[in-house]
């Protein structure tokens, strides 16, 4: 019998794998587009897969521990590259799933997937790329959130005694 152990790195590199992936996939398509015509030196890209869109059924469920059910079918665009080449100290396979039809951004997304899997490039990717995305969701949500604050209506009662 095996067992497998997962140690905390593996479960650090999962999260910091996901938060990055978060980011991509939830950044805009353009800034994406200009951070790759910016970056030299591009490594050599090979498709896999895609890009492509598809359906996906959403689920749903009312609290925690209610059934599950359908609410409705969403569009996903997903890709899958190899990227190698001598930017690269060796060859990754970058992935994305972005929600909507965007092919170019779904590349986009897996080109810097790949590439923050490559050691020789992770940090410069983060700092360059992935930081700055960051900080525009980061603004973009603040600002959301004072017009939202702005709009908010405090409703009061009250109580009259007919004498």
């Amino acid at each position: 019998m095996t067992t497998t152990t997962t140690s905390s790195a593996g479960r650090e590199d999962v999260a910091a794998r996901q938060r990055w992936m978060r980011v991509l996939s939830a950044a805009d398509a353009g800034a994406l587009d200009a951070a790759w015509t910016a970056w030299e030196p591009k490594p050599c890209v090979q498709h896999i897969r895609g890009p492509e869109a598809g359906l996906v059924m959403v689920r749903g469920r009312v609290d925690a521990g209610g059934a599950r059910f359908n609410v409705g079918e969403a569009t996903v665009t997903r890709a899958t590259l190899r990227l190698h080449g001598p930017v690269m100290a060796a060859d990754a396979l970058g992935s994305s799933y972005v929600l909507g039809s965007d092919l170019e951004h779904a590349r986009l997304a897996a080109l810097f997937d790949g590439m923050l899997l490559d050691a020789g490039l992770h940090d410069r990717v983060l700092a360059e790329v992935v930081a700055p995305l960051e900080r525009a969701r980061a603004e973009a949500d603040d600002v959301r959130a004072a017009e939202a604050r702005s709009t908010l209506v405090d409703f009061f009662t009250v109580a009259r005694e007919n004498g």
